[in-house]
């Protein structure tokens, strides 16, 4: 098996175990009290590039990174820097998360937020609505074109954006055939966790103009940032370098480029991020 099948198998029961503690009655019972949505696709589009700023306490290729972060001082660290929205690790077995860190994520910001797992089953989504998300996850590569096809139909139903994550060309073919409208660029293959940040400029020449496009893992540096700028991608999404960085605010903002102005007016408009 490879890492990714095996992050799949442990996705699936960990699914079945919470299904039988929290049937989906019940979680659709909650589905009226939802709070307002903030949209994550407009997050990702705003001048310049957006930095979506993840939470995540270990990682398959790293460990633990931080075994005692606390969700509400991160983000909160996150929202101050500048970043145009938020990724929240979810996933217990490979990642350390849980559904608590996505709710206290949404208590703590007013960004909005993406519940970053390894989506198998139309059980998640229930849990990403009503758990406080705007946004799910769904990875290409974990998925057949039914299931991905029939997950996002029903996230779109349920009012939740989705960034459709693909790391090579026949992913990418399978992501355009789906017509989604945002696309995450992973360069880290997750059959055997190696990165190449090339990926992302060496897909990007066969991504149609009007696709938002999501650069992921491996980048760590303004400079990296303004390249991606240049070749058209519209947001970065950044865990690691923000999860060790003693002052995180400070690293967003130094990754966002913002200078005070601007960020002191996102800061005071949150709607425009």
């Amino acid at each position: 098996m490879s890492r990714l099948d095996e992050i799949i198998a442990a996705a699936r029961t960990d699914v079945e175990r919470r299904r039988a503690e929290v049937p989906p009655a019940a979680l659709r019972d909650l589905l009226g009290t939802r709070s307002g949505a903030r949209p994550f696709s407009e997050a990702l589009v705003r001048p310049g590039i957006s930095v979506v700023a993840e939470f995540k306490r270990r990682s398959p290729s790293s460990g633990w990174i931080d075994r005692d972060a606390t969700v509400s001082d991160l983000v909160a660290a996150y929202e101050r820097g500048g970043a145009a929205a938020l990724s929240v690790l979810t996933d217990a077995s490979s990642f350390g998360g849980s559904l608590d860190d996505l709710r206290e994520a949404r208590r703590a910001s007013h960004l909005p937020i993406l519940r970053k797992d390894f989506v198998v089953d139309p059980y998640q989504l229930l849990e990403a609505a009503t758990g406080g998300a705007d946004a799910v996850l769904l990875i290409v590569a974990a998925l057949d074109d039914a299931a991905l096809a029939g997950l996002y139909a029903e996230a779109r139903q349920l009012d939740l954006d989705c960034l459709v994550e693909v790391h090579d060309e026949e992913e990418l073919e399978r992501a355009l055939d789906l017509d989604c409208d945002v696309i995450g660029i992973n360069n880290r293959n997750l059959r055997d966790l190696s990165v190449d940040i090339d990926t992302t400029h060496r897909l990007m020449t066969d991504v149609p103009i009007g696709k938002t496009i999501v650069a992921e893992s491996g980048f760590t540096s303004r400079a990296e940032l303004d390249e991606l700028d240049r070749i058209g991608v519209d947001a970065v999404l950044i865990g690691e370098t923000l999860m060790r960085s003693s002052d995180p605010a400070a690293a967003v903002h130094d990754l966002a480029g913002y200078d005070e102005e601007t960020r002191e007016h996102y800061l005071e408009n949150p709607g425009e991020r």
